[in-house]
């Protein structure tokens, strides 16, 4: 089985500046590619960002931050053992990744997509080593939430699951295997499922949006942060456990499941949803609220080690 020391990114925005970040730290020679020359730029200074967070998490094997090598064209990729694909979420574009990857890589090696909704088959299906493609799909940012959904598509091959697995878990990564492909995954269809209800709410008027984020935030993203909905309803079942929750509080639950609404994202709603985010930044900036959401992460992700979730 090949050793994987030298990674490419295919990619260079937030997504794949962020999986440099952490392949860097992990030890390994990352080139990124991306047809934006200024996009160089733009790696370096995430890299440097970054440095200090991933170090916090104990995931960095240099005090000194590393650098990554940068190219604009895959063509002139070389000596590369495992891809990390985060090109535009087209399948299309997808495609002509692949088909450009498969131009100059070797037989064996990995392409993992980042893709936040496409099924893996569907990527492959043009594929000339369809057997060596899969979906490796994060959240965002992906250096500091350690999630990675693995999706094989109908070519994937087990060894090609079984080195993702062991490559990811080797960056620290919680990897989890997503049995059937569905478009979304897992963790997207989730966190869509949620979406979709807060934003029918925000549309009825039922909320604010402000107050719909801080429902979130304040009440079951607290529990969530812990523990998933399973578990945390197997609590909430008493010396019952999960099965009394489901056998006493179960029909509660299908009752809100048909009230559940999907909203049209008209534009008059597009309009009200951005100024209740609007309302919610008041006087902070963008880039204050990244950087604090992301020192939480680190603070969050440690404090789960140290209970045990």
């Amino acid at each position: 089985m090949r050793e994987i020391r030298n990674v490419a990114v295919v990619g260079g925005g937030l997504i794949g500046m962020s999986w440099a970040s952490l392949f860097l730290a992990r030890g390994m020679k990352v080139t990124v590619v991306d047809p934006r020359q200024e996009a160089e730029n733009q790696l370096g200074e995430f890299v440097k960002n970054a440095w200090p967070l991933l170090s916090d998490l104990g995931l960095t094997l240099s005090e000194q931050v590393q650098e990554a090598n940068f190219l604009t064209d895959t063509a002139l990729l070389s000596d590369i053992d495992f891809v990390q694909e985060c090109g535009p979420d087209r399948i299309e574009v997808k495609r002509q990744i692949v088909a450009s990857l498969e131009s100059v890589l070797a037989a064996d090696v990995v392409i993992s997509s980042s893709t936040s909704s496409l099924k893996p088959s569907d990527i492959q299906c043009d594929a000339r080593h369809p057997e060596r493609i899969l979906v490796g799909h994060p959240m965002n940012p992906p250096h500091l939430v350690p999630m990675v959904e693995l999706v094989a598509g109908k070519q994937t091959s087990e060894q090609t699951m079984t080195i993702a697995d062991a490559f990811y878990r080797a960056m620290e990564r919680v990897t989890i295997r997503v049995k059937k492909e569905v478009v979304g995954h897992l963790a997207n269809r989730l966190t869509s499922a949620l979406y979709r209800e807060a934003v029918y709410l925000a549309a009825e008027g039922i909320a604010d949006v402000e107050d719909i984020d801080r429902a979130i935030s304040y009440g079951p993203g607290m529990r969530w942060a812990l523990m998933g909905p399973h578990l945390t309803y197997h609590l909430g079942g008493g010396a019952g456990g999960y099965r009394r929750y489901l056998d006493h509080l179960g029909p509660t639950q299908e009752a809100r499941w048909k009230e559940h609404g999907t909203a049209e994202l008209t534009g008059a709603l597009k309009e009200k949803l951005v100024a209740g985010v609007e309302k919610e930044l008041q006087s902070q900036d963008k880039d204050t609220l990244v950087q604090r959401r992301d020192q939480a992460l680190v603070e969050i992700f440690v404090l789960k080690k140290t209970y045990g979730f």
